[in-house]
């Protein structure tokens, strides 16, 4: 059976019989002397595929070609077990509401128990799809460290208003302006505390973080209290 040379000098591919195999001889183009492999050594290109697109291997299968995942970012279970547990959040906020002041605790409570879960749907949709996927064990401790952060941010909040807009900032009130300048390293320091657990791109860690937030906003709204802690005193 001929085998298959390829010169390396001008590239020119040519068939030549199997008994001059480890032998040297001309290429019959440039005529630079080349050695003609054995049978073992032959290396050979498949025609290519017109049928799809892409390097062909050893076994004829596309070694370059990507496969579609068959895992989905929209997992109804996690969708529903969120949705009710913001459904029952906003009830209790509700109620809480009616009965008058909410104990600072109580706040600080709500807005750790609500970080883990969220942090996890957030991440469910919003990973990138060319990932493994964060599951088991790891996925919880990256949920409950980032949904901490999160709860933990609402506090950095209170701190920095007091630390720079003086004592009674956050009682009497703060300004359009200076929740802006509060509002920033906050939203930074939870975009940087989704990226660094789940790997989000930025843009997609932002949205992580505001999620949250949005969340937490709406159940400060629904319970009669201020969309921003110091909003209007």
């Amino acid at each position: 059976m001929p085998i298959q040379v390829t010169c390396p000098g001008c590239l020119k591919r040519f068939s030549v019989a199997d008994n001059f195999a480890g032998q040297k001889g001309p290429c019959p183009k440039c005529k630079s002397v080349i050695t003609i492999p054995k049978k073992e050594e032959e290396v050979v290109i498949h025609a290519p595929d017109h049928s799809e697109a892409g390097a062909i291997g050893a076994g004829g299968r596309h070694a370059l070609k990507t496969y579609k995942r068959k895992d989905t970012k929209f997992q109804p279970l996690v969708f529903t077990t969120v949705a009710a547990s913001v459904l029952v959040a906003l009830l209790i906020a509700f109620f809480l509401g009616k009965q008058g002041t909410i104990d600072l605790w109580v706040k600080a409570l709500a807005a750790a128990v609500l970080g883990p879960p969220l942090a996890w749907a957030g991440y469910t949709f919003l990973r990138d799809a060319e990932l493994e996927a964060y599951a088991g064990t790891a996925v919880l401790i990256r949920s409950f460290s980032c949904g901490l952060v999160y709860a933990l941010l609402w506090a950095v909040f209170a701190f920095l208003g007091s630390r720079f807009f003086g004592p009674d900032a956050m009682t009497k009130g703060l300004v359009i302006w200076q929740m802006v300048v509060l509002i920033i390293p906050v939203i930074a320091a939870g975009t940087l505390a989704s990226f660094a657990s789940f790997d989000l791109e930025p843009t997609s860690a932002f949205f992580h973080c505001a999620m949250y937030f949005a969340v937490t906003v709406l159940l400060r709204f629904v319970a009669h209290l201020p969309p921003v802690p110091g909003y209007g005193g």
